[in-house]
């Protein structure tokens, strides 16, 4: 084996390797995504939002099979194994170009995503079992905020002032002090920040790492692809030759 065809494995192994380690991150955070979309989702007027995190997931499967045949690859000659690993960086390619343009359309959507948020805490009721409600403490204790703005937004909402109990839901206290029960004599133990500014943050904060994670893998991609096209062209023909009749017979 020439120096130059083992240096090109070389190359393809830890390419593989890298593959690998970007199908972890890209996977994990389409995960993410969905999972906060879980626990937010009824504060997005569509779902469509988690199509780049979908995308995402089936990439990064694609992406750690990639990286399985890619290292079978560079202890193999093999020009079906060698033609499947091309197969598959190009459709991961496409999948993560996909999701990358989804997650860049839907950061500047993410806003008027939310439209449906203040609604959500002016139908505050206070009881457990309402899904909006409980969708509400939630986002609060999670993402460690109060109201839509601040707390002085449950001012205006029809629970607080049925309650006529001068106090914001307990999740709005802030966990350091164990002694709040959300009285707004209070208001240095309630969250200071509100939920809407911290939700979009959450969001464009992973659409944005989708972004960038999907760059990075596309330039992993092209070293992966120029080391197996140099396999490729540096593999060694196989010696035919015609047989004569006699051979044959």
């Amino acid at each position: 084996m020439s120096e130059r065809r083992r240096i090109f494995k070389v190359v393809l192994q830890i390419t593989c390797q890298l593959f690998w380690l970007a199908g972890l991150v890209v996977g994990l955070s389409g995960v993410y995504l969905l999972l906060n979309f879980k626990h937010s989702g009824v504060f997005f007027r569509n779902i469509y939002i988690i199509l780049p995190a979908i995308l995402a997931i089936v990439s990064a499967v694609a992406l750690l099979s990639s990286g399985g045949i890619g290292c079978w690859v560079s202890v193999r000659e093999s020009n079906c194994l060698q033609a499947t690993f091309v197969y598959l960086l190009v459709i991961v390619f496409c999948l993560e170009a996909t999701a990358a343009t989804l997650a860049y359309v839907n950061i500047g959507k993410v806003d008027s995503e939310l439209a449906p948020f203040r609604n959500m805490f002016q139908n505050y009721s206070g009881r457990s079992q309402d899904p909006g409600t409980d969708a509400v403490n939630s986002v609060q204790e999670e993402l460690q905020c109060c109201g839509v703005h601040d707390y002085r937004d449950w001012i205006t909402t029809a629970w607080f002032k049925q309650t006529g109990k001068m106090r914001v839901p307990q999740s709005c206290c802030n966990s350091t002090f164990h002694t709040c029960n959300g009285t707004l004599d209070q208001p240095h133990m309630l969250y200071s920040e509100g939920c809407q500014v911290k939700l979009e943050g959450a969001m464009t904060f992973i659409l944005h790492l989708l972004i960038y994670s999907t760059a990075v893998v596309a330039v992993v991609q092209m070293v992966g692809l120029f080391s197996v096209a140099q396999l490729m062209k540096d593999q060694p023909l196989q010696e035919y030759r015609i047989l004569d009749r006699d051979t044959i017979n």
